[in-house]
C-alpha cells in the first residue's frame, strides 16, 4: 500500500483558531463573573444572603425549599446587574434571595430590555 502525502488535501479541521483570547473582550466580564461563581467566597456569601433572607423570595414571598431546578429553588440575584464590576458583584447589599421561577421569568425579561428591576415596578403593573 502506498503512503499518502498531505499535498492537495485540506486540513480536516480547517484553519485552527487561537483557543485563548486576550482579556477585555466583549465577553470578558461574563467569563470573569462565571469564574467568581465557582469560588468558596461566593458560596459563603450566597449562604449568608439566603440565611439573612430566611430562604424567602424577596419578590414573591415564596418559601425557597426546592432542589436543583425546581421553580421554588433558591437563587441569589444581583439587584443591580454587576456587568463584571467586582464591587457590585461582591456587595452583599446588592444581593437578594429569589425563586428560580421569578429570576428566570420576570428578572430576565427586565434585564433583556436593558432595565433594572425595582420592587415598586410590581405595584405599578398590578
Amino acid at each position: 500500500m502506498g503512503r499518502l502525502s498531505g499535498a492537495g488535501l485540506p486540513h480536516r479541521l480547517g484553519r485552527q483558531r487561537a483557543r485563548l483570547q486576550a482579556s477585555g473582550g466583549s465577553d470578558g466580564w461574563a467569563r470573569r463573573s462565571k469564574d467568581w461563581l465557582n469560588t468558596a467566597r461566593w458560596q459563603q456569601l450566597r449562604l449568608k444572603v439566603l440565611l439573612r433572607d430566611r430562604y424567602v423570595c424577596q419578590q414573591t414571598g415564596v418559601l425557597l425549599i426546592g432542589k436543583n431546578h425546581a421553580p421554588d429553588s433558591p437563587v441569589v440575584d444581583h439587584k443591580v446587574p454587576h456587568r463584571g464590576d467586582p464591587d457590585l458583584f461582591w456587595d452583599e447589599g446588592n444581593l437578594q434571595s429569589v425563586s428560580k421561577a421569578w429570576h428566570d421569568s420576570v428578572k430576565q425579561s427586565v434585564e433583556k430590555r436593558g432595565e433594572v428591576w425595582r420592587k415598586s415596578d410590581a405595584k405599578s403593573r398590578g
